[in-house]
């Protein structure tokens, strides 16, 4: 079968596409043969050596992906061959097919397709983990996006309003806020032009948002901190902008508010059950229409380096998909 390899730490061009071979199912695992793979942005940090996971050489770049069981092993129950399944595997689906434990499959409910089940588990999965589980969001409050038109951003956006929140868009271009209020957001604040800070106070009747979900760090952090309501939250999901900023915790003392950790994919570790569940509701949302999963742009498994570079240049609105 063919596989995206990362051999040694490097650049996207330094990845290379080679025949592997093909896995088995161990006790309690099963094998699927993937139709799409979803990219995120940490995958352009992980081939760097970047990134919290290192996993051993040669290794796959993405960590989702759907397609449809093609073996199963010892002990398996869950899922049966023929199962069309998503998974999240944290590395390693940039191939035509990958062993898994069979607890980290789903199955895709009829009338959804490949693509758009590919890119759910990563963005929406952290999104609602964030928006449910650390923030403990409620109707009716205020929640501010940082770059709110990638993949997690939009994600944010639509859980956050599906779950009764006035949303605020926070993006670099008014191209973005315009295509962030199409999926549903109230307000937007295009930090190229305006101060962050002032924008979010402007939206909020000097009031503040109550919930700030942060997926890029760097100059922005701050400023919306600066911005966030009495007793609000603050969710720390990535580091886009590269730097990681160090936030004055006076900040946090005079407006006596948290700063919560997403560790998304650490959680689905050590809360299974949990993950799962939150996946349900997701697919529940997604057959209903009320997640866009958009898609940005499909690129057959030879084109990853475009892929990523165009995620890690900041060019895609959504999900990035590799096609086997």
């Amino acid at each position: 079968m063919k596989a995206l390899l990362c051999t040694h730490y490097g650049t996207p061009d330094d990845l290379v596409l080679t025949e592997v071979p093909d896995p088995t199912a161990g006790e309690g695992e099963v094998v699927v043969r993937i139709h799409a793979a979803a990219l995120n942005f940490f995958d352009t940090l992980i081939i760097a050596g970047k990134y919290q996971v290192k996993p051993p050489f040669p290794f796959s770049p993405a960590a989702e992906c759907a397609g449809v069981v093609e073996s199963v092993g010892k002990a398996v129950t869950t899922v049966k061959v023929g199962d069309r399944v998503l998974a999240y595997s944290r590395y390693g689906a940039a191939r035509e097919k990958i062993a898994l434990p069979a607890a980290q499959v789903v199955r895709i409910p009829g009338g959804l397709d490949f693509d758009h089940a590919a890119g759910l588990c990563v963005t929406y999965g952290t999104s609602y983990y964030a928006l449910k589980n650390r923030a403990g969001l409620k109707a009716g409050e205020s929640l501010a996006v940082l770059g709110a038109s990638g993949g997690v951003g939009l994600a944010a956006i639509e859980i956050g309003k599906l779950m009764g929140a006035r949303v605020i868009a926070c993006a670099s271009s008014a191209e973005k806020i315009a295509f962030t209020t199409k999926h549903g957001a109230d307000a937007g604040i295009d930090y190229s032009k305006e101060d962050l800070k002032e924008g979010l106070r402007r939206l909020t009747d000097g009031r503040g948002a109550d919930v700030i979900y942060d997926p890029v760090g760097g100059p922005y952090s701050e400023p919306a901190l600066r911005a966030m309501a009495w007793e609000g939250r603050f969710l720390v999901v990535g580091f886009a902008a590269g730097d990681i900023p160090k936030m004055p915790l006076n900040l946090v003392l005079l407006k006596s508010c948290d700063i919560r950790g997403v560790a998304w994919g650490a959680w689905t570790e050590r809360d299974l059950d949990g993950h799962r569940g939150n996946t349900a509701q997701l697919l529940d949302w997604a057959m209903q229409g009320k997640l866009s999963t958009h898609v940005h742009a499909v690129y057959p498994l030879a084109e990853a380096a475009a892929a990523l570079k165009a995620i890690a240049a900041r060019q895609v609105m959504g999900k990035v998909i590799l096609r086997m």
